[in-house]
Order: C-alpha cells, then structure tokens, then sequence
C-alpha cells in the first residue's frame, strides 16, 4: 500500500528550472548583428551616393536609386542576420535530456529574437542616421529632377500670398514681355509695365492651378505682349501660345518627377519589407546551423577515442 501510494503522489513529468531562453547568446547576437548593420550601411552610403550627380542627364535616376538602396538593404540583412544568428547559437549551452526537434525549435526561436532585439536597436538608436544615409541620395536626384519644373506646378498657387509663386513663374513673364528692341527697357513707363508683370503672372498662376488658360485670359496676355513690346499682335499671340507651351512642358515634368518619386518610395518600402523578412529567416536558419555544430563539436570531443 506504501508503495502504491508513493507512486500516485509522484509527479508525472518534471520541467526542468532553468528558463528555455537563453538572454545572454541573444544579446551577444544582436550586438554583433546590429554592429554589422552599422558597417555596412555606412559602405552602402559611400558607395551609393556616388551615383548621384548633381549634373543633368547624369548619375542615376530616384527609381534607380531607391532600388539599388533597396536591394542593399537585402545584402545587409543576409550577412548581418547571420552573423547574429550562427554567434548566437554557437554560444548558447547545450540543452541535456532535450528532443533534436525540441532543440531546432529554441535555436530557431533564438535566432529569431536576437534579429527582432538588432532591429530594434538599428530603429531606436540609428534611426536618425540611417534615414539620413538612406534618404539623401533620393532627395537629392527628387529635387534635381523636378527642380525645374517648379515655375508653374500646382505648389506656385499655394505660395501666392507670400510672393514665392511670382518668383517662380518670372521667367515666363519675361519671356512675354522681352521687347524686340532692348532699347525700349530704359524707356518710360515702369509702373505700368510692373502692373503688366504682375497681372501676367496672375494669369500664369491660376491657369496653372485651373489646368489650362482660358480663351479671355489668352487674349488678354497678347494684347499685354504687344502693347509693352511693339510686337504685332499675331506674332504677340505666338509667342504667348510658345510660352505656355513651355509652362505646361515644365508642368508636366514636374508631375513625372512627382510620380517617379513616389514609385521609388513604394519599390524601396516594399523591398525594405522583403529585405526584413529575409533577415528573420537568415537569422533563424543560421542559429540552428551554428547549434548544431556546437553540439557536434562538444560531442566529438568529449568521446572516447582509442
């Protein structure tokens, strides 16, 4: 009866105490991981900004870019993530009395949280740094492409209060008001050609903001051109119908710069996903491998040999 009793009253299984995680090899890797992330972003960010040029036609275009910066982005993750994940399993203890099933699931398991705790530290603290590493190549070919295309986009009509939108679009009313004989810029008159100046640039701005000009507002601009520049009045309407056709040329770039960059943004956000998720699964695969060699190791060298 003693013994039966015994029996009952003894657990069925017993846990071992010790937590399955292991802290110390996960912090270890994602030390080295986010140290390697560090290193290679900085290399990236040399050799990617040499394919911006300030120059027209030159360097590389915003898609090219994002998506050069992209596929670096997965370079870094493969070598960083295993590089945290095999140290991470290499350090790890060996886990005595535990199914191989058992043991390839913590090792994964741990290769996993040491990729998230290096994400984690590359967000918080590089954050700054790495956006700015990321992000100024792009910026800088954005604003090179549609730098030009500012003088009658949709952005001139939001500054018009502040005089910003009548800088923008001077080169186009000078090109109205440019006089067959220079001579006539020293005649008399100013105020009443800076009155023409600035109902022209108006006109430019609210038909850049309408999408195209009215017939009056036509009429009305050729008849300025040639009462301030002693044109005839076909050749007035001509070069008015030139200058537009070059606002909405400049406007049309700038929605293709506008689109180009926002493509760029989506390819290197998307990439940038796929770039993440690769990391985890590298870093999963290479702290199981560097646990099984660890294991292998001990073993081989704690056998007997004759």
């Amino acid at each position: 009866m003693a013994t039966t009793v015994s029996a009952i009253d003894a657990p069925a299984s017993i846990e071992s105490s010790p937590s399955a995680v292991s802290w110390g090899p996960i912090v270890a890797g994602a030390f080295a991981a986010s140290t390697l992330t560090l290193i290679l972003m900085l290399l990236g960010s040399g050799l990617g900004l040499t394919m911006v040029s300030p120059w027209s036609n030159e360097g590389a275009t915003v898609t090219t870019f994002a998506v050069s910066t992209a596929i670096w982005l997965v370079v870094v993750q493969w070598l960083s993530s295993a590089a945290g994940g095999y140290l991470t399993g290499r350090l790890r203890t060996k886990w005595v009395g535990i199914h191989s099933d058992e043991t390839f699931f913590r090792d994964t398991a741990h290769g996993f949280m040491a990729w998230a705790l290096a994400t984690l530290l590359v967000v918080l603290v590089l954050s700054s740094a790495l956006s700015a590493v990321v992000g100024r190549g792009v910026q800088a070919s954005s604003t090179v492409a549609s730098g030009a295309a500012m003088g009658a986009s949709a952005g001139a009509t939001a500054n018009a209060g502040s005089g910003g939108a009548t800088n923008a679009t001077s080169y186009f009313v000078d090109a109205l008001f440019r006089p067959s004989d220079p001579a006539r810029l020293s005649a008399p008159g100013a105020e009443s050609d800076a009155a023409a100046a600035a109902q022209a640039s108006r006109i430019l701005i609210a038909s850049a903001a309408a999408g195209e000009v009215s017939a009056d507002d036509k009429a009305y601009l050729g008849q300025l051109v040639a009462a301030r520049t002693g044109l005839a009045q076909p050749e007035a309407t001509a070069r008015v119908d030139a200058v537009l056709g070059q606002v909405q040329a400049a406007k049309v770039k700038g929605q293709e710069a506008t689109d180009a960059a926002r493509k760029a943004s989506a390819t290197f956000a998307l990439l940038g996903a796929l770039s993440l998720i690769i990391g985890a699964f590298i870093a999963c695969v290479a702290a199981a491998l560097g646990g099984r060699q660890r294991d292998d190791d001990e073993a081989f060298y704690l056998t007997p040999r004759g």
